[in-house]
């Protein structure tokens, strides 16, 4: 689908527009005035302390219209910045409503494409607006459906009841830990992530920088004294590395970081079966992380087999059961919808077979094409299941959920996610996970260590954050490591001084 913009020269438009025609249509281009257009959008903005945006779509083939227009005071926005995302939002929601006047496709989120929907509640609610306040605006000036906004409050609820002081937690700080390696590649998957056989040289190298990064990280926040809120160890998956190794790894993390014992919540992602063992899991215990992730997808083999994960469903359970043997109190499980050749029954199946080890969290998650993924490059290979049937299933998870007692507890969104839904972290009262929280709201500085790692610094005074990635490919992570380490000690320097 090619829709060519008129009277709008502003560049900085292009990129929301780009994302809203996404949500219409699988395959768009959003261009000023491009030639053989299949829609052509006319939009007007008018006015400065009261702007006024007015979109007329015309559909090329048929010369059928659909008109559209929206009045925002942006007299109280001074800032020039705030200013114009005010009048881009109202660009947006012009050029929604035609689309959607087109279609015939309501978008329960409205304008919204970012991936954080939670937090735009958490601000306009610490700005001082009531809850109905705020739902007012999300649903008239955002087109939000009721729905989905009280999903947003009931999240926010939840959030701070278990983290009464998350809008004060900019003072410490949280370490994300990334361990490349996994058994295979899942076909969906864009996560810094290689095959660890063969690797043993690479693993190695990979680790003495890993523990030289955590050694320094953690001297700086001693000499600081910053408090650690959660550390979280993801991937690839963190259990692909030796029983010996990971026992090194915690030990280091227990040496080198300040007051281990008090931080609040420590995650091990065990997503893999099939890399969970007997002496893995006694290690965990030994280092007191009780928290892990073991992560079915689906409990559909097929399913298992053709998006390249090697283990069987059997094993699932079976490492489950091994893991909650071996004292792992706090398990969460994931959950995809929408994975190939999988409809509405064989995601009931899942969850039936889920309801029979009840973990105390369940992310669920929507199929996302990531851009570089095995799946997104071969498209055609992998049949996914029609917009209402994906709606049918998110519907079916969150009925299951609510009828067994979780509650949800954080959000995100992704680009291509099907059927522009949601990502769900589920939990039993108490069992949620905090770093999940404190990532996705962006309350505090995150600080990424290992392969692929993302760091984002929030500065404790104004907010503004600074991104930092470490490279994900492990050969390039081994020969920098020196100098990725000392570029995080210069942010964190100048955010803590």
């Amino acid at each position: 689908m090619q829709i060519t913009i008129q009277t709008l020269r502003d560049d900085r438009f292009l990129r929301p527009l780009q994302l809203i025609g996404g949500l219409f249509f699988e395959e768009c281009t959003v261009a000023f005035e491009q030639e053989n257009a299949d829609l052509v959008v006319a939009i007007h903005i008018e006015g400065e302390n009261a702007v006024t945006a007015s979109a007329v779509l015309t559909e090329t083939s048929t010369g059928r219209t659909y008109s559209a227009s929206f009045s925002k005071d942006v007299a109280a926005y001074t800032n020039e910045k705030e200013r114009f995302k005010q009048v881009k939002n109202t660009v947006s929601y012009v050029y929604l409503s035609v689309l959607q006047q087109l279609t015939g496709i309501e978008q329960k989120w409205g304008i919204l494409t970012g991936v954080r929907p939670t937090k735009l509640l958490h601000k306009k609610l610490q700005s001082g607006m009531t809850k109905e306040e705020a739902h007012k605006e999300l649903r008239e000036e955002y087109l939000i459906h009721d729905e989905k906004i009280d999903l947003m409050q009931r999240i926010v609820d939840c959030q701070l009841s278990v983290v009464p002081d998350l809008y004060n937690l900019k003072e410490e700080v949280s370490i994300y830990i990334g361990i490349p390696f996994c058994p295979t590649k899942c076909a969906y998957c864009t996560f810094p992530a290689y095959a660890i056989n063969g690797r043993q040289g690479s693993v190695d190298s990979f680790l003495g920088g890993l523990h030289y990064e955590i050694r320094e990280i953690g001297r700086f926040l001693k000499e600081k004294d910053i408090k650690i809120t959660t550390v979280y160890y993801g991937g690839g998956t963190p259990t692909s590395i030796t029983a010996e190794e990971m026992d090194m790894l915690y030990e280091e993390m227990y040496v080198s970081f300040p007051d281990v014992k008090n931080i609040r919540e420590v995650t091990v992602e065990a997503g893999r079966p099939d890399t969970i063992t007997p002496a893995k899991l006694d290690v965990l215990n030994k280092w007191n992380i009780d928290r892990i992730s073991i992560n079915p997808q689906s409990y559909h083999q097929e399913t298992l087999k053709a998006i390249g994960r090697h283990h069987t469903v059997e094993e699932t359970i079976e490492k489950y059961h091994l893991a909650r043997s071996m004292g792992m109190n706090n398990i969460n499980m994931d959950l995809i919808i929408g994975l190939p050749g999988e409809g509405l029954e064989i995601f009931n199946h899942t969850l039936a077979e889920t309801e029979k080890l009840m973990p105390e969290s369940l992310t669920v998650h929507t199929l996302s094409f990531k851009r570089a993924s095995e799946m997104t490059q071969n498209k055609r290979k992998y049949k996914v299941a029609s917009r209402e049937e994906i709606t049918e299933m998110m519907h079916a998870a969150e009925d299951w959920t609510k009828e067994h007692g979780y509650v949800p507890y954080y959000l995100y969104r992704q680009k291509n996610i099907l059927g522009n839904l949601e990502n769900v972290g589920y939990s039993m009262p108490e069992q949620e996970s905090i770093y999940n929280i404190v990532i996705m709201e962006e309350v505090q500085s995150i600080i990424g260590l290992g392969c692929g790692a993302s760091s984002k610094f929030v500065h404790p005074k104004t907010g503004a954050i600074t991104h930092f990635a470490n490279p994900k490919d492990p050969k390039s992570y081994n020969e920098g490591y020196l100098k990725y380490t000392e570029d995080k000690l210069k942010i964190l320097e100048e955010l803590f001084v």
